[in-house]
């Protein structure tokens, strides 16, 4: 997967990895300039070929640091151009997603894995660029350099390699786990702050503070704990390569020492192997720190491609238009299930054209499941529903979904003007056609607004309160025009008074309207009200009919009318 969005910036990530290469040979030929000047500068006290030779470490260091710039620019913009891409197409497979897709994933873990988990990546792959090459490098060319100065002592360089390894192995094989463990604590203590920031007045309400703080404080604890422990592992590390590079410079110093006096080495030499061993195990560390961020990006990786995977049950259909009918929505023994508990079970009812239907049911009867299936948020598990003569899975989604208006129980605005929140559903609304649906859906108090269509709703309507933002997505809906108007229980917040007008002005447009409410009140004018039980339809008519032949519906209109009475 990540080569096809690396491949936009291959020039960029070759031209990087090229001048790191650069900066790392450079770096290379410092010791050696180092031995020089030891030998024979400071040795025959030339001061003119110190600074000769000091111009050229200081012209070797300008143009490492420059090299490295360039690096550093190109190595950023492919991985920003990496994260960019892979997470346009992310955003782009999550909007493809189902209900189901969504509801299997969960939306907090979707938005986790857009953000934090393609930023790893975007890590990774500037790694790749600046260090993955880099210190292997380092570590080959010093073994090749100490090779060149002296093959006897450069022997030393490969003893001492290995277990610079292989203490940094054991180190990272026992603290990674440990890592893994961390963030999934973070998550924990990062879920405990949402909920009490969100649930905040709910707390406060039951006087919970001082319990909530002690489930946070013991959360923050136990992270702690893993932190000191992954910490105590990693603080082997330094000790560990320190002794094994410190007896390693003696091993050197020993053996150079000898060399030195029978001749077959310059002090510089030793020198510039001393400096090849600290560069070894700098590299190393990089190394370390580089499989560490490549394991957190592994597990990352493979959270965005199970993204990218995932394929929707829900296909696009061809038709645009249904046929001219009377039978405008039909379910034919439709029955569905959430995984594996059934929602709704053989379904069977018909709404024609200028009805207004009522849904009505108890806690989890089945109700707002019926008016998702309507536009394909869901697909039904057994039977068919037809639109129009048309069998849903026919028609294409937009096309689908233009034709109905439908009003969620939880009103939702989106932060932008007014006006933009009504232009929705049709994005060339004039504003006399806005101010027609708000009059429709008894929105009147945006009159009262001083800056009218132009105030800016906050995120989520927070500025608003829930009736009016239940008025508004209403209105959203009416500015569309659409063929089919359903209200999932989107009257709730409104009082007896406005909801009866809202039903009374809804009574004079030309269109089919299913309202979803608990309240027998606002359905008994319907022409036919839908009763559900347990995900079955128990009940279908009038409310002078089901008053007569549907128990359950008695019960519901004598529990609310008991209470209107007393």
């Amino acid at each position: 997967m990540w080569k096809k969005y690396i491949r936009p910036y291959r020039f960029q990530a070759i031209v990087g990895f090229l001048f790191k290469m650069t900066e790392a040979f450079f770096e290379l030929l410092v010791p050696l300039v180092v031995a020089d000047i030891i030998d024979y500068g400071i040795s025959s006290h030339d001061s003119q070929y110190v600074i000769k030779k000091g111009m050229l470490l200081f012209a070797l260091a300008i143009i490492g640091y420059c090299c490295a710039l360039v690096c550093q620019y190109f190595a950023s913009l492919t991985s920003q151009g990496f994260g960019t891409y892979l997470r346009r197409d992310m955003y782009k497979a999550i909007n493809q997603y189902d209900y189901e897709n969504i509801d299997e994933i969960g939306t907090p873990s979707l938005i986790t894995r857009i953000t934090n988990d393609v930023n790893q990546l975007q890590v990774a792959v500037a790694m790749i660029i600046r260090l993955v090459s880099r210190s292997p490098f380092l570590i080959i060319g010093s073994l090749i350099m100490a090779f060149r100065i002296q093959s006897q002592i450069a022997l030393i360089f490969l003893l001492a390699t290995p277990l610079l390894a292989l203490s940094i192995y054991i180190v990272m094989s026992k603290s990674l786990p440990l890592y893994e463990k961390i963030q999934k604590q973070l998550d924990r203590v990062s879920l405990i702050c949402r909920e009490n920031l969100s649930g905040m007045r709910v707390i406060r309400a039951f006087s919970k503070q001082y319990q909530e703080k002690n489930r946070f404080d013991e959360a923050v604890q136990k992270q702690k704990d893993m932190q000191i422990k992954v910490g105590k592992i990693s603080a082997y590390l330094n000790p560990c390569t320190s002794v094994i590079v410190n007896c390693a410079i003696l091993l050197i110093l020993y053996v150079g020492g000898l060399k030195v006096n029978v001749g077959s080495l310059t002090q510089g030499e030793v020198i510039a192997l001393i400096n090849y061993m600290n560069q070894i195990l700098l590299s190393m560390f990089v190394f370390a720190n580089v499989v560490v961020i490549f394991n957190k990006a592994y597990a990352s990786y493979k959270r965005c491609e199970q993204v990218m995977e995932v394929k929707p049950s829900i296909y696009n259909g061809h038709y645009q238009k249904g046929e001219d009918t009377t039978n405008v929505i039909s379910f034919q023994d439709v029955s569905f299930s959430y995984q594996d508990s059934k929602a709704l079970s053989h379904i069977s009812f018909d709404i024609f054209k200028g009805e207004t239907i009522g849904i009505i049911g108890g806690t989890g009867a089945g109700k707002s499941t019926i008016v998702n299936l309507i536009p394909r948020f869901y697909e039904a598990t057994q039977g068919q529903i037809f639109i129009n003569g048309v069998p849903i899975q026919k028609y294409q989604l937009d096309a689908l979904r233009k034709m109905i208006g439908l009003v969620p129980q939880q009103a939702v605005l989106f932060s932008g003007s007014l006006r933009e929140n009504m232009q929705w559903g049709k994005k060339d609304a004039t504003d006399l056609e806005i101010k027609d649906a708000l009059h429709l859906a008894q929105a009147t108090f945006v009159e009262e607004l001083e800056e009218g269509l132009d105030t800016y709703i906050r995120q989520g309507g927070q500025n608003l309160s829930g009736g009016q933002k239940q008025r508004l997505t209403i209105a959203r809906a009416l500015v569309k025009k659409p063929e089919i108007l359903i209200l999932d229980d989107s009257a709730s917040a409104l009082d007896f008074a406005t909801d009866a007008a809202l039903r009374k002005a809804l009574q004079t447009l030309n269109q089919t309207t299913i309202i979803v409410s608990q309240r027998i009140s606002s359905l008994i004018h319907a022409d036919k009200i839908l009763v559900l039980s347990h995900g079955e339809l128990v009940g279908i008519g009038t409310h002078q009919q089901l008053m007569k032949n549907c128990k359950i519906y008695q019960e519901i209109a004598n529990s609310q009318f008991s209470k209107e009475v007393e």
